[in-house]
C-alpha cells in the first residue's frame, strides 16, 4: 500500500516512533489522518505525536491500554467490521509488550482483516546495535520484578545459546544486571540499549559485572538490554532423565517433558525420550 491507497477495512497496527519523529513513514501519518478509530495506549502521546507530524486525526480516538483492552476489544471489533481501526501504542510495535493482543485475536477468531504498517521497534534496534552475536535470539518481553522470579528466569538463559532481548525499568537495571552477573558469572556479556533514537541515546556494552557498578550509579530513560548466547551444558541424556520423570509425576505430558529439558542442554528431544523409554 502505497501513501496514495486508500486504507484497508479491518484492524490496522501501526508502529510509532521510539523517540525521534523523523521515523514515522508516511503510511503512518496517513492512518493517522483516515482511520475511522484510533485506539492508543495513551490518547494525550498519540495526539503529541500527531501534531508532531504535523497531521490532523480524523477519526475518533479511544484509549486501549494493559487494563482494559480486554473489555475495549468488542467494541473496536466492532468497528472493525465496518470501517478502519488503527493500532498504536506510545512507542515502537503494539503487541510487543504493549496492547492490542485482545483485539487482533478476536479480530481473527471473526475473520476481520488484520494488517500492519511495519516500522520502528527497540527490540531489532537494539540488537544491530549490541556488537554481540544475534543471528538467532529471543525476546523475554519485561524482566521479572522480583529478585527471587528473576533469578529463576536468568537460570534458564543460563545455557541459552541464543542471544536474549528484554526490557527492564531504569530503576530496577542495576538489580537486574547484579542478578545476572550471580547467575549467569563474570564472563557473560551484554549491551544495555538507553533512549533508542533519541537525543540522548547510549549504547553501554560490557560483562555483566561491569554493567552492574555502572547501573549501580543511576540510569535514566527507556532500557533494552540484549545478552549475550551462553553455552550449553556437556551432558548425556540418561543424566536427564529424573529431571523429565519430575515434569511427568506433575502432570506435564512425556515428549512436552522432553522438549522443556533438552533446551539448551546439547540433547535433541528425541534422544533423551529415547533415553526415558529405555530408563522405564
Amino acid at each position: 500500500m502505497s501513501q496514495v491507497d486508500s486504507l484497508p477495512r479491518g484492524v490496522v497496527l501501526a508502529a510509532t516512533p521510539l523517540g525521534n519523529v523523523g521515523d514515522a513513514s508516511p503510511r503512518l501519518r496517513q492512518a493517522l489522518a483516515e482511520a475511522d478509530v484510533i485506539a492508543a495506549e495513551d490518547t494525550r502521546r498519540l495526539r503529541g505525536l500527531a501534531t508532531a507530524l504535523g497531521v490532523e486525526i480524523g477519526g475518533r480516538v479511544v484509549s486501549n491500554f494493559d487494563h482494559n483492552e480486554q473489555s475495549r476489544a468488542q467494541q473496536l471489533l466492532e468497528a472493525a467490521r465496518t470501517g478502519t481501526v488503527l493500532v498504536v501504542s506510545d512507542a515502537g510495535m503494539p503487541l510487543v509488550s504493549d496492547p492490542g493482543f485482545s483485539l487482533v485475536d478476536v479480530a481473527h477468531d471473526n475473520g476481520v482483516p488484520v494488517t500492519c504498517l511495519p516500522g520502528p521497534s527497540a527490540v531489532p534496534t537494539a540488537l544491530a546495535l549490541s556488537g554481540l552475536p544475534v543471528g538467532r535470539f529471543i525476546f523475554d518481553g519485561f524482566a521479572p520484578r522480583k529478585s527471587g522470579a528473576r533469578r529463576e528466569w536468568l537460570e534458564s538463559l543460563r545455557t541459552e545459546p541464543r542471544a536474549a532481548c528484554f526490557f527492564e525499568s531504569p530503576h530496577r537495571l542495576a538489580d537486574t544486571l547484579k542478578d545476572a552477573a550471580d547467575v549467569l558469572g563474570s564472563t557473560r556479556r551484554a549491551a544495555v540499549c538507553r533512549e533508542l533514537t533519541k537525543t540522548y541515546e547510549e549504547v553501554r556494552r560490557g560483562t555483566l559485572p561491569e554493567l552492574a557498578d555502572w547501573a549501580a550509579a543511576g540510569v535514566k530513560g527507556e532500557i533494552t538490554v540484549v545478552l549475550e548466547g551462553g553455552t550449553p551444558e556437556d551432558v548425556d541424556a540418561e543424566s536427564l532423565v529424573p529431571a523429565v520423570e519430575a515434569l511427568v509425576t506433575e502432570g506435564m505430558r512425556l515428549k512436552d517433558a522432553c522438549r522443556q529439558t533438552a533446551a539448551g542442554r546439547g540433547v535433541s528431544n528425541r534422544e533423551l525420550y529415547e533415553a526415558v523409554l529405555s530408563a522405564r
